[in-house]
């Protein structure tokens, strides 16, 4: 049950992302904290590194979790998030494929694999408590 909702929330946060990232958007501020470009991508691509791996962490037994498969889905968003800079340029005319945003892609998907590997067992433990009580 909670893996289904997590691939579900997964799919719309990676649509979400793609529909952010291809259409015009003025600029964006928080109240008084005006957040730069650079830190919108990582922190967005830290957020849906996480939820991809905690969908991982769910779907798997815990003998079947392997850091691979971590890896192989960090490889993946990279991927995507490259994609998706290409698509602004080729599909858009107010957007521009930029290699820094490619880099906070990456570093923010990066961030979210060492938190997730680094606090794996505690992941493990928490999975266990939210599935005893689902």
């Amino acid at each position: 049950m909670a893996a289904r909702l997590l691939f579900v929330l997964a799919v719309l946060y990676s649509l979400l992302i793609t529909f952010l990232s291809l259409i015009q958007l003025g600029k964006i501020s928080l109240g008084s904290f005006n957040p730069t470009d650079k830190m919108m991508h990582l922190g967005a691509y830290f957020v849906l590194g996480f939820v991809w791996f905690f969908y991982y962490l769910f779907k798997n037994q815990d003998e079947s979790i392997k850091t691979k498969g971590f890896f192989n889905i960090s490889i993946i968003i990279i991927l995507f998030g490259m994609l998706i800079e290409v698509l602004q340029g080729a599909l858009t005319d107010y957007r521009d494929p930029d290699w820094a945003d490619i880099l906070a892609n990456s570093i923010g998907v990066l961030l979210a694999l060492a938190m997730c590997l680094g606090l794996l067992k505690f992941f493990k433990r928490l999975k266990h408590k939210i599935n005893s009580f689902l």
